[in-house]
C-alpha cells in the first residue's frame, strides 16, 4: 500500500495537480508539471509558503492564467464577442492555462503559436486569439486587485503579434460554389446555401431562432428580425432585418418542424460551428482549401454589386451599420430589398480576376465563368 499523498494533490493523467482551498486566499488550482509525487509535494509546499507570505507580509499572491480567464469571462458576460473570446481561450488553455501569470510571455506562448499554425489557421486568427490573451494580462496588471491591494500581475508582458499574410476575401464563382456545395454534408449544405443568399454572419445563422421570424401577409412572405438581447447581439449592436430571396426561403421552409427553437440543427441539437472537419474535408475535395464560411458573405455582396444593386441597399442586405433607421421598413422597402436579393439567384456570366498578394501583371489569374 502506497503512502498517503498531501491533501490538495490530484493526479490528472500522468501529471500531479494542485486543487486546494486556502483560507483568506481562495482556491489554488494549477499543475505541478511533474509525474513524481515527491517533486509535486515539494512544489505544493513552495506554493503554500508563497501564499502565506502573500497574506501575512503583503507579497503579491500568484494566479494562473486559467484563474484570470475565468474572472474575465465572469466580468465580461455582457461582451458581444464573448463567444469569440471563449473560442480563443479554449485553444490557448491547453498550452498556458496552468501557467502563472508572471510566466506568460513570448517564449511560453511559442508552443501555442506552433500548434495553431499546424491547425492551418491564418495569422489574423492567431492575432485575434493573442489579443484576447493580451487583454486578460493587461486587466491583471492594471485593474484586478488582491485583497491586500496589490495587482494580480506586476506588469503586462510585451506579446508580439503573428506575422504572415492576411487572408483576403474569396467570392466564389457559380462553378466553384456547385463544386464545393456538393461535397458538403446536408446540414452544412443548407447553412451554406442560406449564407450565400442572405449574406448573414456566422452567428446570425447558427443562432437563428424561429421566434425571430415575422410574417408579412401583404407581401406573402416573411423576414427574420435579429434582436438585441441577453441571448444574442449582432456585430454592430443594431437590430437587423434579414430578407429572404426564393432560395433562402426554400431553405428555411425545409427546416420547419426539425427543432422547436433553432432553425439550423444537427441531430436535434443547435450547430456550434461551421468551420469543422466536415467543412475542411469538403473544401479540400473541391479543390478550394482556403474557402472560409465568411467567404459566402463576400460572395453574396459581390453578386449584389455585379447585379447593379445600389450601395445603400447592399448595406441593408448585408447588415452594415449606417445612419439610417434600418429596422423601420415599410412594405415597399421590404419589397425593394427582396427584389434586390432575388438578383443573386440569377447566374450571370462574369469574369473574376484573382490577384495574388504582391502580384505583378503576369501573376494575375483570370477565372472565366459565371460569378
Amino acid at each position: 500500500m502506497g503512502r498517503r499523498r498531501s491533501p490538495g494533490l490530484q493526479k490528472r493523467g500522468q501529471i500531479w495537480c494542485i486543487d486546494k482551498r486556502i483560507k483568506g486566499y481562495g482556491r489554488l488550482v494549477e499543475s505541478c508539471g511533474t509525474s513524481d509525487l515527491n517533486e509535486a509535494e515539494r512544489y505544493l509546499a513552495l506554493r503554500m509558503e508563497e501564499v502565506r507570505q502573500a497574506t501575512v507580509y503583503g507579497i503579491r499572491p500568484t494566479r494562473t492564467f486559467q484563474q484570470a480567464a475565468l474572472k474575465y469571462l465572469e466580468d465580461y458576460q455582457h461582451k458581444k464577442s464573448l463567444q469569440r473570446d471563449i473560442y480563443s481561450l479554449d485553444r490557448a488553455m491547453p498550452h498556458i492555462g496552468q501557467l502563472r501569470l508572471d510566466r506568460i510571455h513570448n517564449d511560453t506562448l511559442a508552443q501555442y503559436r506552433r500548434a495553431r499554425r499546424a491547425d492551418g489557421v491564418s495569422a489574423g486568427t492567431i492575432n485575434k486569439e493573442l489579443s484576447c490573451i493580451r487583454r486578460i494580462l493587461n486587466l491583471a496588471a492594471r485593474v484586478w486587485r488582491h485583497d491586500n491591494g496589490m495587482s494580480w500581475l506586476e506588469a503586462p508582458p510585451l506579446i508580439e503579434m503573428e506575422q504572415g499574410p492576411v487572408k483576403k476575401p474569396y467570392p466564389l464563382s457559380w462553378e466553384e460554389q456547385d463544386r464545393f456545395f456538393q461535397e458538403l454534408p446536408s446540414h452544412l449544405q443548407r447553412i451554406a446555401l442560406y449564407k450565400v443568399n442572405t449574406g448573414c454572419r456566422k452567428q446570425e445563422v447558427l443562432q437563428l431562432r424561429w421566434n425571430w421570424e415575422v410574417q408579412l401577409p401583404e407581401l406573402n412572405t416573411s423576414v427574420f428580425i435579429l434582436p438585441i438581447n441577453e441571448q444574442f447581439q449582432t456585430k454592430n449592436s443594431q437590430e437587423r432585418v434579414v430578407v429572404l430571396n426564393t432560395i433562402a426561403h426554400r431553405v428555411v421552409d425545409e427546416q420547419r418542424g426539425r427543432h422547436a427553437e433553432f432553425v439550423f440543427t444537427y441531430r436535434g441539437n443547435p450547430i456550434k460551428s461551421i468551420l469543422n472537419s466536415a467543412w475542411k474535408r469538403a473544401r479540400t475535395r473541391a479543390g478550394l482549401p482556403s474557402v472560409r464560411a465568411h467567404d459566402l458573405r463576400h460572395t453574396f455582396g459581390h453578386r449584389l454589386r455585379a447585379a447593379g444593386v445600389s450601395f445603400e441597399d447592399r448595406q441593408d442586405l448585408l447588415g452594415h451599420k449606417s445612419d439610417r433607421m434600418t429596422t423601420h421598413y415599410s412594405a415597399p422597402d421590404i419589397a425593394r430589398l427582396i427584389e434586390a436579393a432575388e438578383k443573386v439567384c440569377v447566374r450571370r456570366p462574369n469574369t473574376v480576376l484573382r490577384i495574388a498578394p504582391h502580384a505583378n501583371l503576369t501573376q494575375i489569374r483570370t477565372v472565366v465563368g459565371t460569378a
